[in-house]
């Protein structure tokens, strides 16, 4: 289906759309006060039109001018970050929930700085769109020496390093080429599913232009069409493949978000009656309250019961999976290339036979579910063997938290208005085994893996969702990276709930390789974010060293403290781990530690 993109309506989400919206039937857009028919104004519209209207930024002086024909557009607002690092996570937080982010920096220092975040939005299939503040255009071609860059005159550092994390680059010196160039931008991250880069020369924003003199003309994304002889093919070979199996499963990955194909996905478990699990990395695509809802496949680190019945499957459907060395913990997986249909964003792989090309994930998932015959053996193996999760072992008044008894009063805070963002960590682990309501929300970055993610994620994507109350679990080590943006938190009057989970240092690295460097200065976590709010804003912070603080502390964050940031830094033991993450890093390690192939 086409996808238009026109001035902004309507904000509602679901798994399978973004907020591009669509045109309002107008034919002759109205048009623009010269004062406001500048580059700058135009591309603020532009970023309203397809759904944006935060930009988190970081200002410098070539980008200082540009923020001001932003902030000018009533339906943009800018947040302010305290560093270009955590302006870029918080667009990818942004983006998993609206689609699509934007950020703004000044030119290398700031570039540079917010280059990490964009690398991991795009690993993670996140379009942002990423904005910098470029150099005066009589300084291109020059000898001249700027600041902030590497004492050159080449001026195309920053540029190059964009190359390799960007699918498209925009460099805008001469105001003929900037709507063309900004457009291509755009309509390329929004197909492409990936961040892009847009340069805009710090004295070109201010400059009205004929091009700029009317609202932007709602333009159109050329549709990825399916080939359809090579879809009824695809169908065919999958549809025999699978029908021939006595128990065959299905397993969701994270690209099903990039294909737009959740519902799709749902609507051939409902056909086919197949056991459904999630990779770990797409959970929150899939409802778990789904009847024949299995798990998180994880390998040897699965939820209970679910790797027994992916793996001894005799055939298996992944769609859009990702396998690295963290999803397959270490290479681990006991899985069959001959077994598995694997169906990516536009290619469908049957077995170790054909592979069908220009074939869209969603076409071929609701097409095979017209196909399949139903087959509900493998599910009815797992409600045979499965056990009810057992309750952790009771506290004693006032004995030392455990880890394990945190989540399971996170658990009972989970509903439809809520959002959970787990940090680089055992807090990987731990939320996976959280059960979600229908339509909680829950993000995390697993291909990237980058720590410190989560406090600028948490930040875009409240901003994106005031209506839900974000859930973040960090880890201590993790925080101290990113710890700085609580205050814009506070300064925006997010309410999102924080559980600092302080246990002394790199739990994770320690489980795949201990050593010292894995032990992190201890902080007053809950005095350093009680000097961010100064008594500016609401927010409201407490310690808890056992199940009765927690308690309290809960039924304030959620009672009389619900309109507030609040941050509850949780004291654990350094040895207090998940049985997941010590699996995990013991086979993590291994990979690792592979010695070099004889040459």
């Amino acid at each position: 289906m086409e996808t238009v993109i026109g001035p902004l309506e309507s904000c509602k989400l679901t798994a399978d759309t973004t907020t591009i919206s669509t045109v309002k039937n107008t034919l002759s857009p109205p048009s623009v006060a010269t004062s406001e028919a500048t580059l700058g104004r135009h591309l603020a519209r532009r970023l309203v039109e397809i759904g944006v209207t935060d930009v988190f930024s970081v200002p410098g002086d070539f980008n200082l001018t540009l923020l001001d024909h932003l902030i000018a557009e009533p339906g943009l607002t800018n947040i302010g970050c305290c560093n270009e690092l955590n302006a870029g996570y918080a667009a990818d937080g942004y983006a998993r929930v609206r689609g699509v982010g934007a950020c703004v920096v000044t030119f290398t220092v700031g570039g540079l700085s917010v280059l990490n975040a964009i690398a991991g939005a795009y690993s993670e299939n996140l379009p942002i769109i990423c904005i910098v503040g470029g150099p005066n255009t009589n300084d291109y071609g020059t000898n001249r020496i700027l600041h902030h860059t590497i004492g050159l005159p080449d001026f195309s550092q920053e540029l190059r390093c964009f190359q390799t994390v960007t699918c498209f680059q925009a460099v805008v010196t001469i105001l003929e080429d900037a709507h063309e160039l900004i457009d291509t931008a755009i309509s390329t991250a929004l197909k492409e599913s990936k961040p892009v880069y847009i340069s805009i020369s710090c004295n070109l924003s201010a400059i009205p232009h004929p091009s700029f003199s009317r609202d932007p003309i709602p333009f159109t994304l050329s549709p990825k069409l399916t080939n359809m002889m090579g879809l009824e093919a695809a169908v065919e070979a999958t549809a025999a493949f699978l029908d021939k199996a006595v128990k065959p499963v299905m397993v969701g990955g994270p690209k099903l978000r990039v294909a737009k194909a959740c519902e799709a996905f749902v609507h051939l478990a409902d056909a086919s009656g197949y056991a459904l699990a999630v990779m770990p990395s797409a959970k929150g695509l899939v409802p778990e309250h789904h009847p024949h809802f299995i798990g998180t496949y994880w390998g040897a680190v699965s939820t209970a019961f679910c790797a027994e019945i992916v793996e001894s499957a005799d055939a298996y459907l992944f769609a859009g999976p990702i396998f690295n060395d963290y999803s397959s913990v270490g290479y681990s997986l006991l899985l069959k290339k001959e077994k598995a249909i694997v169906v990516q964003p536009d290619r469908v792989v049957v077995g170790n036979g054909p592979t069908f090309g220009c074939v869209l994930m969603n076409d071929f998932l609701r097409a095979l579910a017209k196909r399949l015959r139903p087959n509900t053996t493998a599910y009815e193996n797992y409600h045979r063997i499965h056990i009810p999760d057992g309750l952790p072992v009771k506290c004693e008044p006032n004995e030392p938290l455990r880890v394990n008894i945190l989540f399971q009063h996170v658990q009972k805070m989970l509903s439809e208005n809520t959002a959970v963002i787990a940090e680089t960590g055992d807090s990987w682990f731990n939320c996976q085994k959280l059960k979600l309501p229908e339509a909680c929300g829950y993000e995390f970055q697993m291909q990237y893996g980058s720590i410190g993610w989560s406090v600028g994620a948490t930040l875009g994507y409240a901003q994106a969702k005031p209506e839900k109350r974000v859930i973040a679990c960090i880890g201590d080590g993790s925080f101290q990276v990113t710890a700085q943006d609580v205050s814009t938190m506070i300064r925006y009057e997010q309410r999102s709930i924080i559980f600092l989970i302080n246990n002394g240092g790199y739990t994770i690295e320690v489980e795949i390789h201990d050593g010292p460097y894995n032990i992190i200065k201890n902080w007053d976590y809950t005095g350093l974010v009680n000097a961010f709010h100064n008594g500016e804003g609401k927010c409201w912070t407490m310690k808890v060293r056992c199940e009765e603080e927690l308690t309290e502390a809960i039924e304030k964050a959620t009672g009389e403290k619900k309109d507030c940031l609040c941050f509850i830094e949780v004291i654990v033991h350094k040895d207090d781990t998940s049985k997941e993450l010590l699996e995990w890093g013991s086979r993590v390690s291994a990979a690792n530690s592979r010695l070099p192939n004889p040459q």
